[in-house]
């Protein structure tokens, strides 16, 4: 049997759909809703096409050793925001317990099917296991996640350019706040190379996933374009949104649970972003959120960088 505990409900992700659709602005958890979205997803990750999935879960299946060897052994939480899955969470706590570690597994996501999935891998590896189907971007949400006094010292993973898919500063700012003295938190980033960036998003495969929820409500490519845009943002030097958006070619109207609602002609649909970063540019993020770096690791072809750190 999965144990989930709900923050976030279907009618709650149904309303807000709604609600962003008419504002012309699809945030990164309508990417992971619809059943079609979870399918492309899970197919982007395994053709291997999709090079940040396969540069973080190679770091952590590389790293997942000496990570371990930085963790004291006894109870830990493992508690993994935007855990998807789950399967590059299990490689490493598969090496905290060969290092003494006991581990109860925390997957945080808004996506019903992905916290399944992750639960599933989790209860097959004989774990302890809460899914907590959450939006850890609501302060309401990030407040009910903090661990009380009490409870074991907690890794807090964010993996998979996580960070990226929101306003990095900010988001690094909230998980400090999550942080208690003596925990850690595991967090990684692509790093920026300005048409490489672009083309591993523009591909075929990522485009399927991009589409995904659009085609769930009838949107079709005989409807409109979608553009890829890679942006700087001012606020930092080194930081890089690549941001995507749906352009309208004809009036279009979706179909959400019974409601019909018009796009027109020529209209913008902004979808979800994902920044990117100069290497320094990251480190200084996490110190200027109050964090202090334990340990670095960099992908082979180094552009993922991984960071365990704790409070400053």
């Amino acid at each position: 049997m999965i144990a989930t505990h709900a923050l976030l409900t279907e009618n709650d992700l149904a309303d807000e759909f709604v609600a962003a659709f008419r504002a012309r602005r699809f945030a990164e958890k309508f990417f992971y809703w619809f059943p079609l979205s979870v399918r492309a997803w899970l197919a982007l990750c395994s053709d291997g096409a999709y090079r940040n999935y396969v540069r973080s879960r190679s770091l952590i299946a590389q790293s997942a050793d000496d990570l371990a060897r930085l963790v004291h052994p006894g109870p830990l939480e493992v508690m993994s925001l935007g855990s998807g899955q789950g399967d590059k969470d299990l490689l490493l706590i598969n090496a905290l317990q060969a290092h003494g570690v006991r581990v109860s597994y925390l997957p945080v996501d808004t996506s019903q099917a992905l916290l399944e999935l992750a639960c599933q891998g989790a209860i097959g590896a004989g774990l302890p296991v809460q899914g907590i189907k959450a939006d850890f971007t609501r302060p309401d949400h990030l407040a009910a996640l903090a661990a009380d006094s009490g409870t074991p010292p907690r890794l807090v993973l964010l993996l998979g350019n996580t960070l990226g898919a929101f306003d990095p500063l900010a988001a690094a700012r909230q998980l400090r706040a999550l942080l208690r003295p003596h925990d850690l938190l595991l967090v990684d980033g692509e790093i920026y190379a300005a048409q490489h960036t672009v083309a591993g998003y523009d591909n075929p495969l990522n485009r399927r996933f991009a589409w995904a929820p659009l085609v769930a409500v009838g949107i079709t490519e005989q409807d409109g374009e979608l553009v890829f845009e890679d942006g700087v943002d001012a606020r930092l030097p080194g930081l890089h949104p690549l941001a995507k958006h749906f352009r309208a070619a004809r009036d279009v109207v979706a179909q959400v649970g019974g409601e019909s609602l018009l796009l027109s002609a020529g209209e913008r649909l902004e979808m979800n972003h994902s920044y990117k970063y100069d290497a320094d540019t990251f480190q200084r993020i996490l110190a200027g959120a109050g964090l202090a770096a334990r340990w670095r690791g960099l992908s082979d072809d180094a552009r993922f960088l991984m960071v365990l750190a704790g409070p400053a």
